[in-house]
């Protein structure tokens, strides 16, 4: 009888240890030992409900003959840290996350890993370390939340009063109105209700093959969660005993399925930073995600809308078939027979896949009735963006794809929302948001309350704003983000004057500044990166070792 990489170990003193916690004899036999990495925690909505979500993959790991092994991992909630210093931490907290769970399983030598996680930078961090670690591994996040009372012609959500701040500055609605949603916006745990970077990496995760078929925005309160997670469970079993791991799963057909999925349904521009980190740490290092991302836009239609794209929300996707009905509908799009976390393909996983709510043909369209031919998310490149810049043209409106506007910079995130609640940006300005990238952050925030408050003052369809930072799945308008070189790297973005002449154009992939080149590269010789004070700790750490944006942001070696 084979055995179990566990069982190498397990004798004399090692066994002795888990006996201290509880351990039976029978536990310690001859059955496979699985990690149940947990990111639950009392400050992360999202993760709110993961210790019961644990209970149940407990169950079903024991049903299916494993033995649980749970241990914690570190979650931060980005929508708590919007704003202030805290955003700085939360891409880092990636690549910590990612070291934790390899930690944990390599120091136990545990057989797999369950990986439990719902919110921006948990599930890729944890998929990071799936990939790197390769022991059979699947995921389950803890699910969306339900929607909030009705605000500004659709379900409310926890962004709703940043936009309400801006619309309570315009003279748009009353202090007791804004107090009011506050109170109701989030009714309850769960990843945020719209379609930002927590649920988009849910569904990225699905259509990668690392997570159960339909598995991505069950809300977080439904009990259909709670059977998902036993039959998680008993899957982590099946895959550590067929030893299907994670590099079976993630491979480059199966990375650009994720692709393709991802901006089917207009999602986060956050995937493309997540989903090259998560090739690098497979190994895959003759992709360029970020290519990818731009081949499969232009082939890839927009099969679905969620908010902020439209007014329909997560709970409204899930009821319609979510991802296992966007990829039905995606067809030949997708490399059907890539291996998933199902222990089967993804052709055989999605054609043995069954609905329990009917169709909604308004809100997850088939390819013959796409609300675009092309996808919701785009790469821009040119002179302001020599690398990369990424946009979610699913999110606004066709009219902004070309715009035209005078830059007016900001050197941080702080300066520009004062500027935009003060009323000094104006219709036809290009918003400059630089020194927020990677390395010159640190930590790459996102530009999320700046866009809200545009959205609020009514500017949002008269602006743009372009960044070396990021954005939250949240937002809307037109913006353009990830811009690389970054400003601390000496990019272009690093030269632009209030006055300058920015161009952008969606279709065809561009975001120039009109400088005449002699004047950008002089300015670029006199350029001098200026003093920034970071504490020492973790963030000087990772802005000395950060990647760019373009690749991942990852601590590459």
């Amino acid at each position: 009888m084979e055995k179990f990489r566990s069982e190498e170990y397990m004798d004399l003193s090692y066994k002795a240890y888990f006996k201290a916690m509880g351990y039976s004899e029978d536990e310690l036999g001859h059955k496979p030992r699985i990690g149940i990495a947990n990111s639950w925690n009392q400050l992360v909505p999202g993760h709110y409900n993961l210790n019961q979500v644990a209970e149940y993959v407990k169950r079903g790991i024991y049903a299916a003959g494993g033995v649980a092994c749970e241990f914690g991992v570190m979650a931060a909630c980005d929508g708590i840290a919007q704003g202030h210093v805290g955003m700085k931490y939360i891409l880092p907290s990636r690549e910590i996350i990612c070291n934790s769970v390899e930690i944990m399983v390599q120091a136990h030598q545990l057989d797999g890993v369950v990986l439990l996680a719902s919110c921006d930078k948990i599930v890729p961090g944890m998929l990071m370390a799936a990939a790197r670690l390769n022991v059979p591994a699947i995921l389950i996040n803890g699910g969306p939340m339900l929607g909030g009372i009705f605000f500004d012609g659709r379900k409310s959500d926890g962004t709703s009063p940043d936009e309400a701040k801006g619309m309570l500055t315009a003279g748009k609605i009353t202090q007791d109105d804004l107090d009011n949603l506050i109170d109701a916006c989030n009714p309850g745990c769960g990843s945020c209700s719209f379609f930002g970077t927590a649920n988009t990496m849910g569904c990225v995760t699905e259509a990668l093959g690392m997570s159960l078929t339909g598995s991505a925005v069950i809300p977080a309160v439904f009990a259909e969660r709670l059977r998902t997670a036993y039959a998680t469970g008993q899957k982590a079993v099946e895959l550590v005993k067929k030893d299907i791991k994670p590099r079976d799963i993630i491979t480059k057909a199966s990375i650009m399925n994720a692709i393709k999925a991802c901006t089917a349904v207009c999602g986060s521009t956050n995937a493309v930073l997540h989903l090259s980190a998560i090739a690098i740490e497979a190994g895959i290092r003759d992709m360029n995600v970020v290519e990818a991302f731009a081949e499969a836009n232009g082939i890839t239609p927009q099969l679905a809308r969620i908010n902020p794209a439209s007014n329909w929300s997560l709970e409204d996707f899930y009821y319609a078939g979510g991802m296992p009905r966007v990829m039905q509908h995606l067809g030949d799009l997708l490399d059907r027979s890539v291996m998933t976390a199902n222990a089967k393909t993804l052709g055989e996983s999605l054609d043995s896949y069954k609905f329990t709510y009917p169709e909604n043909k308004e809100l997850i369209r088939t390819i013959d009735t796409a609300y675009a031919p092309t996808g919701g998310l785009a790469v821009l490149k040119g002179n302001l963006a020599p690398d990369t810049g990424i946009t979610k043209p699913g999110a606004f409106s066709p009219t902004l794809y070309e715009f035209t506007g005078k830059a007016i910079c900001f050197d941080c995130e702080e300066d520009a929302e004062e500027a935009i609640l003060g009323g000094k940006v104006k219709p036809g300005h290009v918003v400059v948001v630089r020194y927020e990238g990677p390395k010159g952050g640190p930590g790459m925030r996102e530009m999320y309350k700046a866009m809200k408050y545009l959205y609020g003052m009514g500017l949002n369809m008269s602006t743009a704003l372009i960044t070396d930072g990021r954005f939250s799945g949240t937002n809307n308008g037109c913006f353009v983000g990830h811009i690389s070189p970054e400003a601390a790297d000496g990019g272009p973005i690093a030269i632009v004057e209030d006055g300058d002449e920015i161009y952008l154009n969606v279709m065809e992939g561009k975001l120039e500044l009109h400088v005449p080149d002699e004047v950008i590269q002089e300015r670029l010789k006199n350029w001098k990166r200026p003093e920034k004070d970071i504490p020492n700790g973790y963030l000087k750490l990772y802005s000395k070792v950060a990647s760019s944006a373009a690749k991942g942001a990852v601590i590459d070696f």
